[in-house]
C-alpha cells in the first residue's frame, strides 16, 4: 500500500533529526581523530567474529573500541570484552536499527583517545542503511552461507557503504556461492566499493582489511591535522 503524505513527512522528520545528531557526532569524532566504522549485515553473517579478529589485530598498535547494537541481550558485547576489547552495549528493545540519538546517549562513555571505533549495527540489511551514525566508513558484510544474490535484493545497504566484505570464505569450496559474481553485482550497484574476502576462522583477508583501515586512519588524520 502506498504511504500516505503524513507517513512520508514523519519519516522525513525522523531522518532529518537523525542526520543533525549524526553530524554532531561525526564532528566530535573527527576532533578526537577517531576512525569510526559502521558495520551492516544480516544476522549470522559473522560481524562479531570478524570484529574479534580484526580488533585484536589492530589493537597490537592502536586503541580500539566497539559499540554493540542488539535488539536484546549483551551477548555480543560480552564476546568482544572476553576477546580483550572494550565494548559498550546499545539495546534497542525491538527497534531494527541503531539511530544517532542512541549513540549520543552513550557518547560520554567513549574514550577520546581511541584510534578506531567499530559500531556493530543490529542484524538487518534494510533499515540500518537509512540511518547515518556519524561514521567515517560503512561496511556491508555478506557471508558465504547467505547466498550470492543479495546486492540487488538489498541495494541500499551496498549503495551507502564504502566497503563490501565477504565473510566465511573458508566455506567457498563447499557451498554454491560465486564470489566473483557477487562482487561484480555489488560493483555494478556501487563502483566505488572496496571488496575484501575474509574468514575469521582461518584469518584470510584480516591483514589486508587491517592495512586498509590503517591507511584510512592516516588519511583522516592528515586531513584533520
Amino acid at each position: 500500500m502506498e504511504k500516505s503524505k503524513k507517513e512520508v513527512l514523519v519519516l522525513e522528520d525522523i531522518l532529518g533529526s537523525n542526520k543533525k545528531i549524526a553530524g554532531s557526532i561525526r564532528q566530535k569524532l573527527l576532533e578526537h581523530r577517531i576512525l569510526t566504522v559502521n558495520i551492516l549485515s544480516s544476522p549470522g553473517s559473522g560481524k562479531t567474529s570478524l570484529l574479534e579478529k580484526l580488533g585484536l589485530k589492530l589493537q597490537e598498535k592502536y586503541k580500539v573500541g566497539v559499540i554493540e547494537g542488539d535488539v536484546e541481550t549483551e551477548r555480543d558485547a560480552e564476546r568482544i570484552r572476553k576477546a580483550g576489547l572494550p565494548a559498550w552495549q546499545i539495546t534497542t528493545h525491538g527497534a531494527c536499527h541503531l539511530e544517532a540519538k542512541m549513540l549520543a546517549q552513550i557518547f560520554d562513555q567513549i574514550p577520546a583517545n581511541l584510534d578506531f571505533l567499530f559500531i556493530e549495527n543490529v542484524g538487518n540489511l534494510v533499515c540500518p542503511a537509512s540511518f547515518d551514525l556519524g561514521e567515517s566508513l560503512r561496511f556491508v558484510l555478506l557471508s558465504v552461507p547467505e547466498g550470492d544474490d543479495k546486492p540487488k535484493k538489498y541495494p541500499e545497504a551496498f549503495i551507502t557503504s564504502n566497503v563490501f566484505v565477504i565473510t566465511k570464505c573458508d566455506l567457498l569450496p563447499y557451498l554454491p556461492f560465486d564470489a566473483d559474481r557477487v562482487t561484480a553485482e555489488a560493483l555494478e550497484i556501487n563502483p566505488k566499493l572496496e571488496v575484501f574476502r575474509t574468514s575469521a576462522l582461518t584469518g584470510e583477508g584480516i591483514d589486508a582489511l587491517s592495512q586498509y583501515l590503517e591507511n584510512k586512519l592516516q588519511e583522516l588524520r592528515s586531513k584533520n591535522a
